[in-house]
Order: structure tokens, then C-alpha cells, then sequence
């Protein structure tokens, strides 16, 4: 019988790729990054769309269908602000085939909410960057309505 002990158990937790484990958000900063993101992906329909806005500018009764839930998903988004060019922000985001560039303000609100999210920084060339791929949100507009602190989660892989 092989004996493990919790020594080794510490180092092999230390040693595993940070990049293998899952980040995730809920509540006001999981709403923030869903309403952004929504904004901009081509999957999410124009009345979604209207409803994520509606609820991110503080409209928690905004109408909604019975038992909606919006799903909002990014196959991978890469922000950046330069630190030697201190006015260089943009933003990257992939939807399957469809790629959207952000930059300015715009850039900055969704590398902010990356950030908010739990995004790590990573710093290369110049710049910071927040990166994460396969975010996917779920808002449940019901929840979101009782104004209770729920209704949005999203996960990602950092």
C-alpha cells in the first residue's frame, strides 16, 4: 500500500498549471461582464440585448418573458493597456469565426471588468493584458428582478 503524504499533496497542488483551473464570477460583476459582452456578441438576439443594457443601467424591472435566461458566450476575449504607451487600450473578442476589436473607452470598461471578474493580469511587451477563453454567462432575468443580489453567473477559463 502506497502511503501519500499531505507534504506531497501541498507541492503537487503547487506545481499544477494555474491556467488549468476554471475562473468564475456572479451577482453585479458577472452581470457587468455578461451586459458588455452581450452587447457585442452575434449570437445574443437584439431584444436580449435591450434587456442585458436595461439591467446593467440599474433597471432591475425592466419587462421580461416569464423564466428567461440569457445566455452569453465568448469563445475567447484579450484586452491589454499599455504601460510605456500609456494611451494604447484594446480588446479582442472571438465568436467562432467573427473576431471584434475594441479600442479607447470602450477597451478600457471591458479590461475593468475582466479585472472585476477575477481575470488575472499578465504583463508582457509593454503592456498588460487580461485574457480568458470560453466565457460562458447565464442571466435568469426573474432573479435579477427580485433585486436579492443573484441572477448572473458567468465561468471562463483564465
Amino acid at each position: 500500500m502506497i502511503a501519500i503524504k499531505p507534504v506531497g499533496l501541498f507541492f503537487l497542488f503547487v506545481l499544477a498549471p494555474a491556467a488549468a483551473q476554471a475562473g468564475a464570477s456572479n451577482g453585479s460583476n458577472a452581470l457587468a461582464l455578461a451586459a458588455i459582452v452581450g452587447e457585442l456578441s452575434p449570437q445574443t438576439s437584439a431584444p436580449n440585448k435591450k434587456l442585458l443594457a436595461a439591467f446593467f443601467s440599474g433597471k432591475a424591472d425592466a419587462p421580461h418573458a416569464k423564466d428567461l435566461r440569457i445566455a452569453v458566450k465568448a469563445d475567447a476575449i484579450d484586452c491589454r493597456a499599455g504601460n510605456v504607451d500609456i494611451t494604447s487600450r484594446a480588446c479582442e473578442l472571438t465568436f467562432g469565426a467573427k473576431k471584434i476589436e475594441l479600442r479607447g473607452r470602450k477597451a478600457h470598461e471591458l479590461y475593468a471588468t475582466l479585472i472585476e471578474n477575477g481575470v488575472a493580469l499578465d504583463g508582457a511587451a509593454g503592456a498588460s493584458h487580461a485574457s480568458l477563453a470560453g466565457l460562458d454567462c447565464i442571466v435568469d432575468a426573474d432573479e435579477v428582478a427580485e433585486k436579492a443580489g443573484g441572477g448572473a453567473r458567468c465561468a471562463f477559463n483564465p
